[in-house]
């Protein structure tokens, strides 16, 4: 029981879905190119995560963000890798999702005939969310979300090259100091000497200390951070 070793420190992430902020759907694909599934978020999705639910199926996760590429995030996929952008046409059928559904292409990814998939959507709300993207400086910069007390979950993701996923939570500190951090991509432990960022009442501030899976000049990130 992964959950229920001794000795052993676990920290647990829960999300409810909210119009405007999350939702949660459970669909069967059929490998048809522009096949819509309907959701509940109210808004169009700016980042769905999605995942084959096959018990002993090996497929990897498929991510759509928006801050993925500034003209045609739709285009793009990535995963729970630290691979970069792929540009893949199996994923979302190059079709930008809606307010009430999004677009699958017959990737077996997202949309094998007769399997089972989970996707979470997520999408900017005011105080609560923000599903965004920046550039980097390699000096300290300010990531504006338009919180009033900072941000209490941060996942980034560099895209234009490989890179880490890189998460945060005020549980185990955001301080000026040192901040513990976990990689969605990685089964390592965390780390907890490194002060890669700091928080900002409005969001957070990645450092000039941060390596490039973070804060390379001119580098592209996403990134999901939740109040």
């Amino acid at each position: 029981n992964q959950w229920n070793q001794s000795p052993s420190n676990l920290i647990g992430y829960g999300f409810k879905r909210a119009a405007g902020f999350m939702d949660v759907v459970c669909y069967t694909g059929n490998q048809t190119a522009g096949a819509t599934q309907a959701h509940n978020l109210g808004v169009a999705p700016e980042m769905m995560i999605v995942k084959q639910r096959k018990v002993g199926e090996a497929r990897p996760w498929s991510i759509y963000h928006r801050g993925i590429d500034a003209s045609a995030p739709e285009d793009y996929r990535i995963s729970f890798t630290t691979g970069a952008r792929v540009d893949d046409l199996g994923q979302w059928n190059d079709t930008a999702p809606t307010d009430s559904v999004f677009t699958l292409g017959d990737s077996t990814y997202v949309n094998n005939n007769n399997e089972t998939y989970i996707a979470y959507l997520f999408a900017t709300l005011a105080g609560v969310s923000k599903v965004g993207s920046y550039t980097g400086t390699g000096a300290d910069l300010n990531v504006d979300c338009g919180f009033t007390a900072g941000a209490r979950f941060i996942l980034i993701k560099r895209t234009d090259s490989t890179g880490d996923w890189y998460t945060y939570d005020s549980a185990r500190g955001i301080v000026a100091g040192n901040d513990p951090y976990l990689l969605m991509n990685s089964t390592a432990a965390e780390v907890t000497n490194t002060d890669y960022i700091d928080p900002l009442s409005a969001g957070f501030t990645v450092t000039s200390s941060a390596p490039a899976g973070l804060n390379a000049s001119s580098g592209n990130y996403i990134f999901l951070a939740i109040a």
